[in-house]
């Protein structure tokens, strides 16, 4: 007679966390660009079902939000809010701070400017901001209308740096960047571009470095 059969014990639960789940989806945002990160394609990376991506967040739009305010809290707060130093010297700190910051994920770009920035983390950074332009004298009225110029150059700026790139994954090296912008500018013709062509080196540049400190100053001159 054949021994009935015995039901195994169910293997251990998996364990998941908020954390996994975020870099499950900033993995997907890396490689796959701005529209990859659904929660069933969360769920599959990390090996789970959807429900369980539900348990920590209710929808899509909820993830989206807890991924932009780690994004905004990996900027180094420190390095900007030291008042020993020159208010345009912390400004320009925090400018490079988000775009080295934002650049390295530039598929989550279009998350961070797609919708409001008014988070714990956001409004930190928010308030970092407003205490530099009040050091620099500014009155509070001014400094907030200061601080959303300078965030719209910011955020802008790194926009259409990273959709200069038209694929998903990691941006190629500013130099690689340039060059084939060149390349591209280089075949306008004179006629009837006398001008755009002519400068051809500078547009080719616009991604750079250097331009986003120059357009920085420039704002900061028109501020103070």
């Amino acid at each position: 007679m054949t021994a009935p059969a015995t039901r195994g014990r169910p293997g251990p639960r998996r364990a998941l966390t908020q954390d996994q789940i975020l870099d499950a989806a900033l993995s997907l945002l890396d490689d796959g660009g701005a529209n990859a990160a659904s929660v069933r394609g969360i769920a599959a990376k990390i090996g789970v079902a959807p429900n369980a991506v539900y348990t920590y967040f209710p929808d899509k739009a909820a993830v989206v939000k807890a991924l932009v305010e780690r994004l905004l809290g990996e900027a180094d707060h420190a390095a900007f809010a030291d008042r020993n130093q020159p208010w345009r010297q912390r400004m320009e700190t925090l400018a490079l701070e988000l775009r080295a910051q934002l650049t390295a994920h530039p598929g989550a770009v279009p998350l961070v400017i797609g919708g409001p920035m008014d988070g714990p983390q956001a409004l930190a950074l928010n308030e970092r901001l407003l205490e530099l332009l009040a050091d620099a004298g500014l009155k509070p009225t001014t400094a907030a209308r200061a601080s959303y110029l300078l965030f719209v150059y910011v955020f802008g700026s790194i926009a259409l740096e990273v959709a200069d790139v038209q694929r998903p994954g990691p941006l190629p090296p500013e130099s690689e960047r340039i060059a084939t912008r060149h390349l591209a500018f280089s075949a306008i013709p004179a006629d009837p571009y006398p001008r755009a062509a002519a400068a051809t080196t500078a547009m080719a540049s616009f991604i750079s470095t250097k331009q986003y400190i120059w357009g920085l100053h420039r704002v900061l001159d028109g501020i103070i």
